[in-house]
């Protein structure tokens, strides 16, 4: 057991000065004043002048690694536990990109069992950018109905020059699928978007709810904030279904990105709900940059710190209250991939806490009731790593 003593709480919403206290994997405890149990071994841990807040939930990263656009030395490596540890991300969900060709849906499904053996809770998305879309089963529905750690399909590229054009038609079939095999699995069947530079991204997923039964709450496009016209056609679409701003592409693509901390508060102040509001690192991922003739002119690989960076800006920089902030990457997610006990600091919700200081740094961390950072110190670290 482990008691926190009088953090400021933020579960995300502010709840003042708090004791908390965990016990095996979940909070068993949020009280003013906590006394230690008697007859059982507590760990007591000052939390004067530190925030807690919910771990962290990326749910867009290449934890299988990604790349590939400039031949094979330009592929990104496995996702370590390190990266993790050092954003306080304590829930992650593992996904294939540009690279559904050489590398394969089964690869991040075992590193997905990896990063949960290794001690934080993960889970993955089947299929890549391709359509027809690569599964372990042969359909999306199957993997996400029959398979625990798969909980959605993507990343499905759209209005992107690396994209195989799906049609309107392919595209309901597709998201239906994911739909129904969340319905009988339990979970919450989303299709994350790939949403390229072409210009109008959002128009086949009106086209496809538009045509279909389907809801845009079915959807979670990513990258709406990769360029200045698809960040405003993002102010109208969010205000009717979900948005993912890209943290880790910032400060690499300023002449074309806006800032995901300026652009939370942006999409705000443009009438979209904040529920309908995620941010993800798109971590290992690779960021590419092409020329007007489609050759690669420069490649970066993201880091889910970004995550963390963004967060601490939003809140000094654009002035955003810290529990707002903190929805995009905590409760907002949880509710959208449906992960029951996620993203929140309450008696019977998983125990995965994150304490920053003042300068927004991961001073304490607990991962499924685990601690995995003390003191601003890792105390684990993935296999492999020196």
């Amino acid at each position: 057991m482990i008691l926190f003593k009088e953090c400021e709480l933020y579960a995300p919403e502010h709840l003042g000065t708090k004791d908390v206290l965990v016990a095996g994997g979940t909070v068993a405890a949020v009280a003013d004043s906590i006394g230690e149990p008697s007859g059982v071994a507590v760990e007591v841990i000052s939390a004067i002048g530190l925030k807690m807040v919910p771990g962290f939930i990326d749910g867009h990263v290449h934890t299988a690694g990604a790349g590939g656009e400039g031949g094979p030395a330009t592929r990104t490596p496995e996702m370590p536990l390190s990266y993790l540890l050092e954003a306080g991300v304590t829930t992650v969900i593992g996904c294939l990109g540009t690279d559904g060709l050489t590398r394969s849906v089964e690869s991040v499904l075992m590193k997905t069992k990896a990063l949960r053996a290794e001690g934080v809770s993960s889970w993955m998305l089947t299929g890549a950018y391709q359509v027809p879309t690569p599964t372990i089963l042969g359909d999306v529905g199957q993997d996400i109905a029959m398979i625990d750690e798969v909980i959605g399909a993507g990343e499905i590229a759209i209005a992107d020059h690396r994209s195989s054009g799906p049609t309107v038609e392919e595209l309901i079939k597709l998201v239906a699928h994911a739909r129904v095999g969340g319905m009988l699995g339990g979970k919450g069947g989303i299709v994350n978007f790939h949403m390229g530079d072409a210009k109008n991204p959002f128009q086949i997923l009106h086209e496809v709810v538009a045509r279909s039964e389907l809801k845009y709450t079915q959807f979670l496009p990513t990258h709406c904030n990769r360029n200045d016209y698809i960040f405003e056609d993002a102010k109208t679409y969010g205000k009717e279904g979900y948005v993912d701003i890209t943290a880790s592409s910032w400060p690499f693509f300023p002449e074309y990105e806006t800032k995901p901390s300026k652009a939370i508060v942006e999409l705000l102040a443009a009438g979209v709900p904040l529920e309908h509001i995620t941010m993800t690192s798109d971590g290992c991922g690779s960021l590419p940059d092409f020329d007007d003739a489609g050759n690669l002119v420069k490649l970066e690989m993201g880091r889910p710190k970004s995550l963390l960076d963004e967060l601490r800006d939003a809140v000094l920089e654009e002035k955003l209250g810290l529990d707002k902030a903190l929805q995009v990457i905590s409760s907002n997610p949880a509710k959208i991939f449906k992960l029951p006990g996620k993203g929140v600091v309450a008696p019977g919700a998983d125990a995965d806490l994150v304490l920053l200081d003042g300068e927004f740094r991961v001073y304490h961390m607990v991962a499924r009731g685990e601690m995995m950072v003390r003191d601003a110190t890792p105390l684990k670290k993935g296999s492999y790593e020196a």
